[in-house]
């Protein structure tokens, strides 16, 4: 009846696990938050369903090997020392930063030094799978804040692996002198070397003669095999098997076959890695939770500010601005599953004990149940506290310097964002001599651009007076070239108020993401996805030696086509454009005709708008038929969308006229 047992728990967790993962994928949350109330529920302290819970927690194990393998497969040690400052100093500075301040506090509460470190190096971590996880889904994971928070991520990872080593001596298991440290760090240095020393030269030949048989279950077995025995090894020698697997997956990595390993190991991982979850659930003591829940109140309040503040802080001492460092301290204030693997190596250890484990249980699920709801009012909380009375120099960041005064650009380009897009688009102004100017968000770039000769300035541009200052209000283009979606919405949506004959063309990942640009104010629209679909199908074709002139043709049919439908007739500037770019001193609007409107049922004959308000109507759309060049006897009718053009005083008088309601 055991066996029974055994499948039958089996079948509840995994039903559990596929059920919640189609509910969270329509909420879109990351699923690891339902695997951990799926645990609670399913666990001894709830409904008691799983009762082999000894078994769970051994395949929970399995789990972390294989998350801290594959952890240590993506991990290169060639990009790790090539990586900016932001992974180095804000992740190492986040890390201190957190762990310190929760170091003081405990200390303050009555707890011992080595207590204090442990519960310092558990709050430091926060969830990788959740945070990359809603802001890929929310298109934010190329944006300012997704690469800062995936960089901090990133080092909080790698920083597992020397706190595991770290444990036994705060533990006291090798006493905590200056000599066992320098010991254990030096071990822990010799083992590392003869891993990088095998993983060079050894494995390579090995992995090398188990791909040429081509048995892809072979080089499975063989990549299993080097997880479980160098974490086996490590743990002999008295390292952890944490250590052992990163370090296997290190070994893999530094191989050509790497990502092969990877993708033959991830779904394994996935499949344990949803027992270590759910099992984490089910070590949560509902007794616990019932006796202590002014403690787990104010723990729950405790990390989250904590790691809000100190987050907001780096990107801050980074030389970012409030608002990214706002939108990142918020993305992090969470607990990391990290952090379970230490507790429970903590727990082992001595360094937490039973009551303390299940408080922390507690108040991290909930600090993960919270953080998809946090991050999405994230950008209402940092619009706030701009509004605050803060430093000008903070709202900005301590990169920003002002780009030139209003008067030395006219009909110029701004151009917003400096990646491969921004660059290139620079780069042929540059050469054409057409001025421009260029808002960028990342420090380090403004500081290396700058010393080139780029005329690029810190700013964000979804803020009027950052745009102000590149002189909008004369300016002929904008080029939109960031991959953040909500911010390209507003910086549309504004240059438009600010200018409303600018031409404006958006950059934009995904062709879903067309239609709200053009109603928002853009010109043009340039979604990615389909111009990657031409460029693999060009390819396609020239490699049939097909002319290029027919190419040229087939490309030129499809953007007609796939634009004229992207752009539907609700976008206010689709009728000439081109003059509008040409004319920058001429306004150019369109203004819909109501029932009410005075010059309803009228010829242009009878209104004869050029000679008494200076205006010209260039085009009457009615319907789906566009008249161009109407004569004095088109008369205007209700729900007619006028073309106008003059100055900008006559359209404003020319629209006072239309918009005013007849008198009765």
């Amino acid at each position: 009846m055991a066996e029974l047992v055994f499948l039958r728990d089996f079948v509840i967790v995994f039903g559990v696990a596929i059920g919640i993962t189609f509910i969270f994928h329509h909420l879109r949350m990351a699923p690891v938050v339902g695997y951990l109330i799926a645990g609670v529920l399913l666990g001894p302290s709830a409904l008691g369903i799983v009762k082999d819970m000894g078994l769970i927690e051994v395949l929970a194990e399995v789990g972390i090997i294989l998350l801290l393998f594959l952890i240590g497969i993506e991990f290169s040690l060639d990009e790790f020392i090539r990586a900016n400052r932001t992974v180095f100093a804000g992740g190492l500075l986040q890390v201190i930063l957190t762990a310190g301040a929760v170091l003081m506090i405990a200390l303050a509460l009555g707890f011992s030094f080595e207590k204090g470190v442990f519960a310092g190096f558990l709050v430091a971590m926060s969830s990788t799978a959740i945070v990359l996880k809603l802001l890929t889904d929310r298109g934010e994971i190329d944006s300012p804040k997704g690469r800062l928070c995936a960089g901090i991520l990133i080092l909080q990872d790698l920083s597992v692996v020397a706190i595991v080593l770290l444990m036994p001596l705060l533990a006291g298991k090798s006493g905590l002198s200056a000599v066992n440290v320098a010991l254990n760090v030096l071990w822990a240095l010799v083992f590392v070397g003869i891993v990088v020393v095998v993983s060079r030269n050894v494995v390579p030949l090995m992995l090398y003669r188990i791909v040429r048989t081509h048995s892809r279950e072979l080089f499975l077995i063989s990549i299993v095999l080097i997880c479980f025995g160098t974490a086996w090894l490590t743990s002999l020698v008295g390292l952890s098997l944490a250590l052992g697997a990163f370090l296997a997956g290190l070994v893999i990595s530094e191989s050509e076959y790497g990502h092969q390993a990877f993708s033959d190991i991830l779904p394994l991982k996935d499949i344990f890695g949803i027992l270590f979850f759910i099992s984490i659930g089910m070590l949560l003591d509902f007794g616990s939770v019932l006796r202590y829940p002014g403690i787990i109140l104010l723990a729950v309040l405790g990390i989250i500010v904590i790691k809000f503040a100190i987050g907001s802080l780096v990107p801050v001492a980074l030389g970012y601005p409030l608002k990214i460092g706002v939108l990142v301290g918020v993305a992090l204030s969470q607990i990391g599953e990290f952090s379970f693997v230490l507790s429970k190596e903590g727990l082992s250890s001595g360094l937490i004990s039973v009551n303390e484990y299940q408080v922390f249980l507690a108040s991290s699920i909930i600090t993960m149940m919270f953080t998809p709801f946090m991050i999405q009012g994230s950008g209402r909380l940092s619009e706030y506290i701009e509004r605050l009375p803060v430093p000008h120099a903070l709202l900005l960041g301590g990169a920003h310097e002002e780009v030139p005064d209003k008067a030395d650009l006219k009909n110029h380009v701004i151009i917003v964002g400096f990646g491969l897009n921004g660059r290139n688009v620079s780069r042929v102004l540059s050469s054409s001599h057409i001025p421009f100017v260029v808002l960028e968000l990342n420090p380090e770039t403004v500081r290396s651009e700058k010393k080139r000769g780029v005329p690029i300035s810190y700013g964000d541009a979804s803020k009027e007076p950052v745009l102000e200052y590149t002189s909008i209000a004369t300016a002929r283009c904008m080029v939109v070239a960031i991959s953040d979606a909500s911010a390209t919405r507003r910086i549309v949506e504004l240059a438009r108020r600010l200018n409303p004959s600018i031409y404006i063309i958006a950059r934009t990942r995904y062709t879903s993401e067309v239609n709200p640009l053009f109603s928002l104010g853009a010109d043009d629209v340039i979604p990615e996805e389909f111009e990657t679909s031409i460029e693999i199908f060009s390819r396609v074709l020239n490699r049939y030696f097909i002319p290029m002139d027919e190419i040229e043709s087939h490309i030129g049919e499809i953007r007609r086509d796939g634009y004229e439908m992207f752009r539907n007739m609700q976008h206010k500037y689709t009728v000439y454009p081109e003059l509008k770019q040409r004319l920058p001193d001429v306004e150019i609007e369109t203004i819909r005709i109501e029932e009410a409107a005075p010059v309803a049922g009228k010829t242009l004959a009878e209104l004869n708008l050029r000679k008494s308000y200076g205006s010209t109507v260039l085009a009457v759309q009615r319907g789906r038929q566009t008249i161009t060049n109407p004569s004095g006897d088109t008369q205007l009718l209700a729900q007619d969308i006028v073309v106008l053009v003059g100055t900008r005083d006559s359209i404003v008088y020319t629209k006072a006229l239309i918009l005013q309601p007849a008198k009765l």
